[in-house]
């Protein structure tokens, strides 16, 4: 039985895989009884280690700040990316979805985007070629299977591979 969780998903979790069952994360409260709240720039994801086929975030991660200063110093984009790595399964996809660098309008428009995404970003720091993120804290190790433009944003998908 295929399991996915949705990140940012609203009362509406996307499964783009047809999981059989579907969870999502939001920051809101009381979405459903399969959405868990959190803030995932300051929280962990709230599920079980290795519990996911797949893990989505449409239109999220560009809201996730890349540091956080108080009350000390946090790299939110890397721990984000360490709790999606956690809770993949081993060969478990992770699909963004997301408004991209050179996209001035849909990555900046907005005020609650704080996290500037380019096409270097996942496959630069977070995929097993470069894992540049290491050097801020990153622990698990992905492959970039598919990224692309698709109407003005960057569609990433990787895969989770055994570090």
């Amino acid at each position: 039985m295929s399991k996915t969780l949705d990140l940012g998903c609203g009362p509406h979790p996307q499964n783009p895989y047809k999981a059989d069952e579907v969870y999502g994360v939001d920051i809101r409260s009381g979405l459903g009884p399969t959405i868990a709240c959190a803030d995932l720039a300051v929280e962990p994801i709230p599920f079980d280690s290795e519990m996911f086929d797949t893990v989505t975030a449409f239109h999220f991660m560009e809201h996730i700040p890349r540091v956080i200063y108080l009350p000390h110093r946090r790299l939110s984009f890397v721990e984000l990316m360490n709790e999606i790595y956690r809770v993949l399964k081993i060969g478990g996809l992770f699909l963004s979805f997301t408004p991209a660098l050179p996209d001035l309008a849909g990555t900046f428009e907005d005020p609650t985007h704080v996290n500037t995404i380019t096409e270097g970003t996942f496959s630069w720091y977070f995929d097993d070629t470069h894992l540049r993120a290491r050097a801020y804290g990153f622990t698990g190790k992905f492959e970039i299977v598919d990224q692309q433009w698709v109407n003005g944003s960057l569609l990433t998908q990787m895969r989770k591979l055994p570090v």
